[in-house]
């Protein structure tokens, strides 16, 4: 196995459309990373133009120590996993899973030896004779990876191949790849839009947004210190809850934060550990206030009222939303009827702040941030919004200008 890096990797299709800015991070040897962001975040395309489908306008992928951006697909020695199916449906599960070797001229006895190897390890032993078609949808799955196994490359990339599962099958999956990719020690590069798949396998996660990334750790520390809005809001369900236009202020007692006609006194914890609170107070500079679902104490008293505002069945089940100081809240909460009053009670010393222009996070790490010394990534600061808008806007392409009759 080898492990990967990729530096200041760009693609813009000739659309027009950027699909990566100036990407850049770096994965352990034997390491499970997984990629997650939403629609056209860029995800998809990382995993091609590592494998060498795509091209890239600008930068560096290294596999191990050798830079492989300007080698073609078949000699940079990955695997590519799509999903269930990409197996070939005249072929049987032997032959898909030893094809790979096949067109690499691997000699007959070895691919036999490898295919019979892996499918041991898979359990797919007694199904070797059989067509795609008489697969289940999980054993569909594991002939796909039996096939990438058996090739033993130096990558493998897998492009969301659980997607499309229901639940029960693919909690299962998750934890299939998990043992796969412990028992073969395989450097596991794992696009998905799916957040839980990404926080249950992988031990670090890259987040991605418009092709510009935003942080990469593991998944604790993504949860629990974000680098900026964007990372809060998309790690973690139920989404965390927002509080924007608040402003610190210096009271008698200490610091407190406004908002809505709403004064909250902010713990030492808080204080400390945002750095520059003296500035924003004195300056009157708006913060963005963020606050899990969790931890929002609900009929426990408290400094705020909610009222239900509608019983929303795309939350998870025991969430409701409140309208609360002017603003929409998430809180844990079921069975409640529209129009209902409710104390909140929200778990200060759990306060995120973000500031209000540039989106980036204000509180430094404490103590419960876990650093990992493996990690080259750990200390990489996100763009600002801004600072965002203008990598885009420098990477689309220049309109010429119209000529003059």
């Amino acid at each position: 196995m080898a492990n990967l890096k990729v530096s200041g990797v760009t693609k813009v299709y000739p659309s027009g459309k950027t699909a990566l800015a100036g990407v850049s991070f770096s994965s352990q040897d034997s390491e499970f990373l997984a990629v997650v962001g939403g629609a056209s975040s860029g995800k998809s395309t990382l995993l091609r133009v590592i494998a060498g489908l795509e091209e890239i306008d600008s930068g560096e992928i290294f596999i191990g120590d050798k830079r492989v951006d300007g080698l073609p697909a078949k000699q940079r020695d990955v695997a590519v996993v799509f999903g269930s199916n990409t197996l070939y449906p005249s072929m049987s599960v032997e032959e898909n899973m030893g094809y790979g070797l096949k067109l690499r001229k691997f000699p007959q006895s070895v691919i036999d030896q490898r295919v019979r190897v892996v499918a041991e390890m898979l359990g797919l032993e007694d199904l070797l004779w059989r067509k795609p078609k008489a697969l289940s949808s999980a054993q569909k799955l594991l002939a796909t990876y039996g096939r990438a196994i058996a090739r033993e490359p130096k990558i493998y990339l897998f492009d969301d191949p659980l997607a499309g599962l229901d639940e029960k099958l693919r909690v299962q999956m998750r934890g299939v790849l998990v043992n796969i990719q412990a028992r073969i020690k395989g450097t596991f590069i794992y696009a998905t839009k799916n957040v839980a798949d990404a926080m249950c396998m992988a031990t670090r996660v890259a987040v991605l947004k418009d092709g510009v990334l935003q942080q990469v750790d593991t998944p604790a520390n993504l949860y629990d210190y974000p680098a900026n809005e964007y990372v809060a809001f998309y790690i973690g369900s139920p989404s965390m809850n927002f509080i924007r236009r608040a402003k610190a202020v210096k009271t008698e007692e200490g610091y407190a934060v406004t908002f809505g006609g709403t004064t909250l006194p902010l713990p030492a914890g808080i204080v400390a550990r945002w750095t520059d609170i003296e500035r924003y107070a004195a300056e009157g500079a708006e913060v963005t206030l963020g606050i899990r679902p969790e931890d929002i104490a609900v009929d426990k008293g408290g400094p705020l009222t909610g009222k239900v505002s509608a019983v929303d069945t795309s939350l998870a089940e025991g969430y409701t939303d409140v309208d609360a100081c002017g603003t929409s809240l998430t809180v844990m909460l079921s069975g409640a009827a529209k129009g209902s009053e409710h104390a909140l009670a929200p778990d200060l010393a759990r306060l995120y702040v973000f500031d209000g222009k540039t989106g980036l996070a204000l509180l430094a790490r404490d103590g419960g941030y876990v650093a990992d010394v493996r990690n080259p990534d750990s200390e990489f600061v996100p763009l600002s919004r801004q600072g965002q808008e203008e990598l885009l806007a420098s990477l689309a392409p220049k309109e010429e200008p119209k000529k003059r009759r």
